[in-house]
């Protein structure tokens, strides 16, 4: 019949295991915590990238209606309709 040995811990291994043990917990919340703020800093740039797009978009809409409302074309009509007389001599095209 063999005996029954009590393991006994002294008071230094059972402060190490109890800090290791609350290291590790920790560790885990810790990178709980930093992996839902990169998701949330991610989903912020997602969302900034998609609203740089539709400006974007719109910017290139108000570009083309600017080229339209200033063709010659459009020039001439807005000056017959107020009743001045069209003169292909005294535009001056002004470049950008």
């Amino acid at each position: 019949m063999a005996k029954n040995k009590k393991v006994r811990l002294t008071i230094g291994e059972k402060l190490l295991y109890t800090t290791a043990t609350l290291c590790l917990a920790l560790l885990l919340v810790l990178k709980v915590f930093v992996g839902a703020g990169i998701s949330h800093l991610n989903m912020s740039i997602e969302k900034m990238n998609y609203d740089i797009k539709e400006q974007e978009k719109k910017n290139e809409s108000l570009s083309m209606k600017v080229n339209e409302l200033t063709s010659f074309d459009k020039v001439r009509t807005v000056a017959t309709d107020m009743g001045l007389e069209y003169n292909n001599e005294n535009i001056i095209v002004v470049n950008r």
